[in-house]
């Protein structure tokens, strides 16, 4: 039987290396690669073609969510298993949108974690306990209707808006963003105007706190690399 092939998404050195450690005494998983932001992970599994990609929300240069739904949209085979220190609700509501297999807090056992992998890449679904016994009790309320309340939704965006206004909000120059996302300044720029348009905003501050409150980065400082 071939094994289930993984890849890490992190951008913390430790944390990949802590996590494939635990994996590799798991007979049945093999860990293919390794990503540190969540551009890299788009493009590696496009490579790799990994069953379960193990993803972290707070990444540089493109968050989990965004990263994992476009992987979603380029590999339909893949499945997507969120890792995360933040389970609050707004997030677990987005991963279940965008079509996730699932969604685990960082403190899970690695026991849970290799049963995770192994339940999505047969198709199924898996929850920690607690966000498992959150969903239960929302089973009647629609996630749409849920949608509204909470942070502001980056709804309306395209996904190379959203790509740009992380970046911003992340201090990078137009020049660095063209440079990262392999386009022209005066495409970054062309960009920059509608993202300001399309939300009333029209400044860095401004685009800075909406990317905090639509979950696209997260506060308290932003991302650095390895």
């Amino acid at each position: 039987m071939k094994p289930i092939t993984v890849l890490l998404a992190d951008d913390h050195t430790v944390v990949r290396e802590g996590i494939r450690s635990l994996l590799e005494s798991e007979p049945d998983i093999e860990v293919v690669g390794e990503a540190k932001d969540g551009r890299q992970a788009v493009q590696l599994t496009r490579e790799l073609l990994p069953a379960v990609v193990v993803m972290d929300i707070a990444m540089p240069l493109l968050n989990g969510l965004e990263a994992a739904r476009q992987i979603l949209e380029a590999v339909p085979a893949t499945r997507v298993l969120i890792l995360s220190a933040h389970g609050d609700e707004e997030y677990v509501e987005q991963v279940i949108r965008i079509g996730a297999a699932g969604f685990l807090i960082k403190q899970t056992s690695a026991l849970v974690l290799s049963k995770a992998i192994r339940e999505v890449s047969q198709g199924h679904t898996f929850f920690s306990p607690s966000i498992s016994r959150w969903l239960r009790d929302r089973q009647q309320e629609s996630l749409d209707g849920a949608a509204g309340r909470g942070r502001k939704r980056a709804a309306g965006l395209t996904s190379r808006e959203v790509e740009i206004l992380q970046l911003i909000a992340e201090g990078k120059a137009n020049k660095q963003a063209a440079a990262e996302l392999g386009i022209s300044i005066k495409t970054v720029e062309k960009h920059r105007q509608h993202l300001m348009k399309k939300l009333d905003i029209h400044d860095t501050a401004g685009l800075t706190r909406y990317a905090i409150a639509a979950g696209i980065i997260q506060s308290g400082g932003r991302f650095t690399g390895e």
